[in-house]
C-alpha cells in the first residue's frame, strides 16, 4: 500500500459515500484510477466493506446494556453464532472470570433490550446472565 492507498482509504474513512470523481479531484488522479485503486484494496482485503456511520445524536439516545453471560462451552461456538445475528447486540467479547462472555446490547427502547435479554436466555447453553444498564457514559472512544 503506497502513499496515495493510504490517502484514499482515510478519505474512504470519513466518508464511505463520496463520489469517485470527487476523490479523484482530492487525490490529483483520474476517475478510473480511484476506482480501480478501490478495486485492489478490497481485493487485497485492506477494505472489507462500507458501512454507514451513526451520528452521535443518535448514538446518544440508545439505551446501553452490558450483559454477562455464563455459558456451558459445549454450546458457546452455537451460541456466539446465534447472538451475531441480533443486530441489538452490538460487541461480543470473551472474557476470564466468573462469566464468559460480555454482550454489549443498545437499542431505542427499552422493549427492546427486553426482547434482546430474552432472546438471550432462550439459546441453549446459555445458563446465568447479569445486566446492567448504562446510566451515563463519561468517557468513549
Amino acid at each position: 500500500m503506497d502513499a496515495t492507498d493510504e490517502k484514499l482509504l482515510k478519505l474512504l474513512t470519513a466518508d464511505s459515500r463520496e463520489g469517485t470523481s470527487s476523490l479523484a479531484r482530492k487525490l490529483g488522479l483520474s476517475r478510473s484510477t480511484v476506482q480501480d485503486r478501490i478495486n485492489k484494496l478490497i481485493d487485497r482485503k485492506i477494505i472489507a466493506g462500507f458501512t454507514v456511520k451513526t451520528h452521535p445524536d443518535y448514538e446518544g439516545k440508545l439505551i446501553s446494556a452490558h450483559v454477562l453471560l455464563s455459558i456451558d462451552q459445549k454450546y458457546a461456538q452455537q451460541a456466539i453464532g446465534l447472538m451475531k445475528t441480533r443486530a441489538q447486540i452490538k460487541t461480543l467479547y470473551v472474557v476470564s472470570g466468573a462469566y464468559d462472555l460480555i454482550a454489549i446490547v443498545k437499542a431505542p427502547t427499552m422493549e427492546e433490550i427486553d426482547q434482546t435479554l430474552d432472546f438471550i436466555l432462550a439459546i441453549n447453553g446459555v445458563n446465568k446472565t447479569n445486566t446492567s444498564l448504562v446510566l451515563s457514559a463519561k468517557k468513549e472512544s
